[in-house]
């Protein structure tokens, strides 16, 4: 039996047909119908630009309607989809091309000439674009293929997906998903949330991350509903489509600006049924000033890259601030002891461990990695410190290392710091998350000059630029003598974050 991802979607559309599947806010879009119809023409279109089952198939565009139909084109063909930040420099891609060798590249029109540079330095074989009006040699080369109607058999431990997240040292990892992994969470998502096809979800988030790909545009697929798509967080946008709205899913910093809006009323969120948050924890403040304005408690869970949605809290019953909830059906997890992996008590803080049929397969080429973080009783060691209180909620305390998470993105203070060291002058730098009222955590760097030399946060600043993506450059550059240190020699960056902790209060 095929376990193809892409069938039990194809299945809903074709129940669906001409009801709505994705708008944009200028009225462009497609119906399900319509939809299955544009994924057979691309399916055709990476047939003759040579992707075969199990070829990585590698993007990074702009939001648009035609990359939700190309991440279903490739699952149709049984091609591995690979996301990618659209933040990311040439120099990030150049490190994606090289170690996941997929058999196409996708990128902006835009950066056409740049992205051919870089697939032939790494080998990747074909480039195509991909802009966000129906656009780009793509949809043309789509246009003049022979659509596929066929739908290629998976088994369920086949990968659909390969998405990159980083560790707190080295390189990003590539954590692979399987259709058994992405099929399972969105069917459960579906019930957990009382997902219908009447529903609407207000779709603000991006789509290279597992929040805005396949929580939001899976969980949409399998119940059959619509998604309004926008480009970005616009708040004018936001409450001009309210009314229209059944759903919204968004990270803290959507939550925290729609608070501080006037325009945040009962009547306005009238028709929404829930409002979802995750990828960085919500502050218990925001939680009661939201259900204070509008009546709608939101709606916490937590997930991960690797997992997709392991915990959530109820959609009937309290839904807690500052919690994640409770496990989703199917999915198990254990607070354990960081070093020997025992089960603690109730109300003790330590790792948080998930086991399920969510659970990633491993790393992409990283088996001592995987053996590392997917111990062999099929739990995974997801790196946050959690606790359960008397009521069986789950708390996340905090990141076992010290990731940064600044508006839903995952910041990994290493990567950072190696590049700040680069910069002729410093000595040495550490890099901190800080609470920021925006985006919850503001990336901070900390640097020690050498010697005499004469830096500046504005050089610093300048360094970063093309260097890194800018979610991941800091705010702030503060100047110190020397890093705290205990008697092992380890940065102490909790007292850094003590030093600086009002930066941006």
């Amino acid at each position: 039996m095929s376990h193809n991802l892409f069938a039990t979607f194809a299945e809903r559309m074709r129940e669906r047909g001409d009801a709505d599947f994705i708008t944009t806010h200028g009225g462009r879009g497609y119906s399900h119908r319509e939809a299955l119809a544009a994924s057979a023409r691309l399916a055709g279109a990476l047939t003759v630009l040579g992707v075969t089952p199990g070829d990585r198939v590698a993007v990074q565009v702009d939001k648009s309607p035609e990359a939700i139909l190309l991440y279903l084109a490739c699952l149709r063909i049984g091609g591995v989809y690979l996301p990618l930040n659209t933040g990311y420099t040439g120099e990030e891609i150049r490190y994606f091309l090289t170690d996941a060798e997929p058999a196409l590249f996708v990128c902006r029109p835009a950066n056409a000439g740049e992205a051919r540079t870089i697939a032939a330095d790494t080998g990747c074989p074909t480039v195509e674009s991909l802009g966000t009006a129906s656009d780009g040699s793509l949809m043309e080369a789509a246009a003049c293929a022979e659509p596929r109607d066929d739908i290629v058999a998976r088994g369920e431990h086949d990968l659909a997906a390969i998405l990159y997240t980083s560790g707190t040292t080295g390189r990003s990892k590539g954590a692979m998903l399987t259709h058994r992994n992405l099929g399972s969470n969105a069917a459960t998502l579906v019930e957990a949330w009382h997902f219908g096809a009447d529903d609407r979800l207000i779709h603000a988030l991006p789509i290279f991350h597992t929040h805005g790909l396949f929580v939001a545009c899976n969980v949409t697929l399998m119940a059959g509903s619509s998604m309004l798509f926008l480009p970005k967080f616009d708040a004018d946008v936001i409450f001009e489509e309210l009314p229209r709205g059944t759903v919204m899913m968004g990270v803290p910093t959507f939550y925290t600006r729609l608070v501080a809006d006037d325009r945040l009323t009962p009547e306005v969120t009238a028709n929404m049924r829930l409002f979802v948050s995750g990828s960085a924890p919500l502050t218990a403040e925001t939680h009661q000033a939201f259900e204070a304005k509008t009546g709608h408690a939101i709606l916490e869970r937590y997930g991960m890259t690797e997992t997709n949605m392991n915990l959530s809290n109820p959609y009937d019953g309290e839904r807690r601030a500052g919690t994640v909830g409770m496990p989703l059906p199917g999915v198990e997890y254990r607070i354990t002891d960081r070093d020997t992996h025992a089960p603690l008590p109730r109300g003790e803080i330590g790792m948080l461990e998930i086991r399920g049929p969510n659970v990633f397969a491993g790393y992409w080429r990283m088996p001592e990695k995987t053996r590392e973080e997917l111990l062999e009783d099929g739990f995974f060691v997801t790196g946050d410190l959690a606790m359960v209180d008397e009521h069986g909620y789950v708390h996340i305390v905090g990141r076992d290392k010290d990731l940064v998470i600044s508006g839903g993105y995952n910041v990994y203070p290493k990567e950072v710091e190696q590049v700040i060291d680069e910069l002729d002058g410093v000595h040495e730098s550490a890099v901190i998350g800080l609470p920021h009222p925006d985006f919850g955590e503001g990336v901070t760097a900390v640097v020690v000059p050498e010697g005499d030399a004469h830096l500046d946060e504005v050089r610093v600043l300048d360094h970063l630029q093309g260097r890194l993506a800018k979610y991941k450059q800091p705010k702030r550059v503060f100047f110190v003598d020397s890093l705290p240190r205990n008697t092992m020699g380890k940065v102490q960056k909790n007292q850094l974050r003590q030093q600086f902790e009002d930066t941006y209060r």
